[in-house]
C-alpha cells in the first residue's frame, strides 16, 4: 500500500550496469527456468548504482555508457528468459543523429535497449551489460543479437550482429536504415506515422522524439531547411501517406513544412523553438509530453503517469532511456537545463499532473499515481533536486477553497 510518506528515503538499489556471475553465451533458457550461477553481482566502478525514493528511480552514472547500461539492466535483468531482450542496439557515442534514430527500435516488437560504443571501441560497462543480458536473437533479422549503428566495435565472440549503414555525415542515411529495419521486425505493418526533425535542430530540441518514437513505433526521418532530402523522401513515398508530425517546426522552415504535404498530412507538435534556451527546450519536451492526436502522441494531462527526466546538456541520454517509453509506466522524457534547479515551466507542469485524493470518500490508496526515472548521476541532476521532484510527483490531499464543491482526481 503507498502511503503519503514524509521524506524521501534514498535506497540505494543493485539495478546496476554490471555483469551477472557466470552468464556465457549458452543456448536459451526456459521460461521461468532458474540458475544458480545467474546473481546480481555487486556494483563495479563501470557500473551503476540506482538511488530510489519514494517517487523516483535514479539510473545511471557520470557517462551515456554507464547511463544507457542501467536503463537496459533495470528493464531486462537478464535473469529468466522473459528479462532477456531480443537483440541489443549498439551506437556509436560520436554520432547523435543516428543515435535518436535508432530510439525506435526501444518500441514494440523488438523492445531492444540500447548500449553506446565510444567510437569504434566498446566501453567496459557495455560489454558487462551486454553479456549479462544475453540477447536472444530477433528471429526476423536472422537471429541477430546485437544491431551496430554507425559503429564497427567489435563485441564478445559468439554474438550474432547486424551492421546498419548510416553514411559519413549523412543522418538521412541513418535514419531510412534504421526504418528499413525497424520494418523487417514487424512486416505485418508499416508505420502509419513518422516523426521528422530538421537535421541541424538543436538536440535539446530534438531530444523528446527519442521517447515518442520508442511509444508510438514511429520512425524519425531527418530533413533540412531547404528541402526533403532524397532518402527521406524514398521512405516517405514507401508508406503511403502517412500522418507526419514535425518537432521544432521552426527549425524545419515553411518550405519544407509545404513539401512533406505531398507525402502525407503534416501536423506540428511543436513550433516555437528558433534557438535551445533553457526557457524553449523545457517547454519544448512538455507540449511534447502533453500532445496527442487520436492514438497518437502522450496526451500527460492527468496523473497517473510514468516521467523519465534527463538534463538537456546530455542529449545521449534521451536514446539511452527511450527503453523507459516504451515498457513499464510508459513514461515522456522531461527536461531540466540544470542539475541544481527545477525550471519553473516544468514545475508548473509537474503541478498541473499531481495526483491528489480527498478523504473519506477518496483515501489515498485508490489514488492515480507519478512516478519519475531520473537519468545521470548528481551532475546531471542534483541529490536535493532528485527529492524535490519526488515531493512534486507525489499524492497529496485535494485542497478546495469554500467556494467549489469537492471534486477528486481519482474515482
Amino acid at each position: 500500500m503507498r502511503t503519503a510518506a514524509r521524506g524521501p528515503l534514498l535506497a540505494v538499489l543493485v539495478l546496476a550496469a554490471a555483469g551477472l556471475a557466470g552468464c556465457g553465451k549458452g543456448g536459451a533458457e526456459q521460461p521461468g527456468s532458474t540458475s544458480s550461477a545467474r546473481k546480481l553481482a555487486p556494483v563495479t566502478a563501470q557500473g551503476a548504482v540506482s538511488v530510489a525514493t519514494r517517487n523516483t528511480t535514479r539510473l545511471g552514472g557520470a557517462d551515456v555508457a554507464a547511463d544507457a547500461a542501467a536503463v537496459a539492466r533495470a528493464v531486462y535483468p537478464g535473469l529468466t528468459a522473459a528479462t532477456r531482450p531480443l537483440a541489443v542496439v549498439l551506437v556509436n557515442d560520436r554520432d547523435w543523429l543516428p543515435a535518436l534514430a535508432a530510439s525506435v527500435l526501444s518500441s514494440a516488437p523488438a523492445g531492444a535497449p540500447i548500449l553506446y560504443s565510444e567510437g569504434e571501441t566498446l566501453p567496459a560497462v557495455t560489454r558487462q551489460t551486454l553479456e549479462a543480458m544475453h540477447p536472444l536473437g530477433a528471429p526476423a533479422l536472422g537471429g541477430a543479437q546485437v544491431i551496430r549503428i554507425g559503429t564497427a566495435a567489435a563485441v564478445p565472440d559468439g554474438y550474432l550482429t547486424r551492421t546498419v549503414n548510416v553514411g559519413i555525415g549523412v543522418p538521412t542515411v541513418a535514419a531510412a536504415g534504421v526504418e528499413r529495419l525497424t520494418s523487417a521486425l514487424d512486416r505485418a505493418s508499416a508505420p502509419h506515422q513518422v516523426i521528422v526533425l530538421a537535421a541541424d535542430a538543436a538536440p535539446a530540441l530534438a531530444m523528446p522524439a527519442a521517447g515518442l518514437a520508442a511509444e508510438s513505433g514511429a520512425p524519425i526521418l531527418f530533413v533540412t531547411r531547404a528541402r526533403v532530402p532524397e532518402q527521406t523522401a524514398a521512405v516517405l513515398a514507401t508508406l503511403h501517406r502517412p500522418s507526419i508530425y514535425v518537432i521544432d517546426a521552426a527549425a524545419v522552415g515553411h518550405h519544407t513544412l509545404d513539401e512533406l504535404g505531398n507525402f502525407g498530412t503534416v501536423k506540428t507538435i511543436t513550433s516555437d523553438g528558433a534557438a535551445a534556451t533553457s526557457r524553449e527546450s523545457v517547454q519544448n519536451a512538455i507540449e511534447v509530453a502533453r500532445f496527442t492526436d487520436g492514438t497518437f502522441g502522450w496526451g500527460v494531462k492527468e496523473p497517473g503517469h510514468g516521467l523519465v527526466f534527463a538534463n538537456a546538456a546530455r542529449p545521449f541520454d534521451a536514446p539511452a532511456a527511450a527503453l523507459l517509453s516504451a515498457t513499464g509506466d510508459y513514461g515522456p522524457l522531461l527536461l531540466l537545463t540544470s542539475a541544481t534547479q527545477v525550471p519553473p515551466a516544468l514545475a508548473g507542469y509537474l503541478a498541473d499532473i499531481q495526483p491528489a485524493y480527498s478523504t473519506p470518500q477518496f483515501p489515498p490508496v485508490r489514488g492515480a499515481y507519478n512516478h519519475g526515472w531520473l537519468i545521470g548521476d548528481e551532475g546531471a541532476i542534483s541529490a536535493v533536486i532528485q527529492a524535490e521532484i519526488d515531493s512534486m510527483l507525489e499524492i497529496r490531499p485535494q485542497v478546495h477553497s469554500s467556494e467549489e464543491s469537492p471534486v477528486s482526481q481519482v474515482e
